[in-house]
């Protein structure tokens, strides 16, 4: 088994909740927040059989985008300043094996 941490922008976390649910896949989500910009995110885990991670994958990627948003150019410490272009959104996507797994 699986266990599948997704990191995904505020933006696209009830497209993703909804596919997953949609394709009969679990999910437990966090609410977490970046570094960078504060902003807020959803981190779901959903543990799969090996042979799944892939549609999983697939249904976050397709539901998270990348998008470009004007920031001031001290955001991350707070501050305001010039207006610069960054990339926001998408999704983080870490993979790890599971050694026990129970639903009680």
């Amino acid at each position: 088994m699986k266990l599948i941490f997704a990191i995904v922008g505020g933006d696209d976390s009830q497209a993703v909740s909804r596919a997953l649910m949609k394709a009969g896949f679990f999910a437990t989500k966090l609410a977490s927040t970046g570094s960078f910009l504060s902003a807020g995110n959803t981190t779901f885990l959903v543990c799969v059989e090996n042979h799944l991670v892939e549609a999983v994958i697939d249904i976050i990627r397709s539901k998270s985008q990348k998008r470009r948003r004007l920031v001031p150019s001290n955001a991350s410490l707070g501050g305001e300043g010039f207006p610069v272009e960054v990339e926001v959104g998408g999704a983080t996507i870490f993979v790890t094996d599971v050694e026990r797994f129970e639903k009680v």
